[in-house]
């Protein structure tokens, strides 16, 4: 089960850190990535971490301003997003998978899901 947390409402340029707690013993087993979806749009890659955090990839439209991250001791990923924009609104979805191929932007390779949280930036 993974479930999101830290979302929420920012002005443009602010900063929100997302957490995905994940339960069970095998969280290091997962590669994680964050996804994000608008109203009217589909699914969009964000990020992802590898199952060790010793690589990340992160989709052009972030790439500068958000960071993935990961405490495998807490089974915790976690979004760190910095000079948020209006167009960063969306609720946003981490996941799980155990392909190993990095930087898997594809969701359907992901196999667990959290619940979705919202972020909304006001400019």
């Amino acid at each position: 089960q993974l479930v999101e947390s830290g979302g929420g409402l920012v002005q443009a340029g602010g900063s929100l850190r997302l957490s995905c707690a994940a339960s069970g013993r095998t969280f290091s087993s997962y590669g994680m990535g964050w996804f994000r979806q608008a109203p009217g749009k589909e699914r969009e890659f964000v990020a992802h971490i590898s199952r060790t955090g010793g690589n990340t990839y992160s989709a052009d439209s972030v790439k500068g301003r958000f960071t993935i991250s990961r405490d495998n001791a807490k089974n915790t990923a976690y979004l760190q997003m910095n000079s948020l924009q209006p167009e960063d609104s969306a609720v946003y979805y981490c996941a799980a998978t155990l392909r190993t191929t990095m930087g898997i932007r594809n969701p359907d390779e992901y196999a667990y899901w959290g619940q979705g949280i919202q972020v909304t930036v006001s400019s």
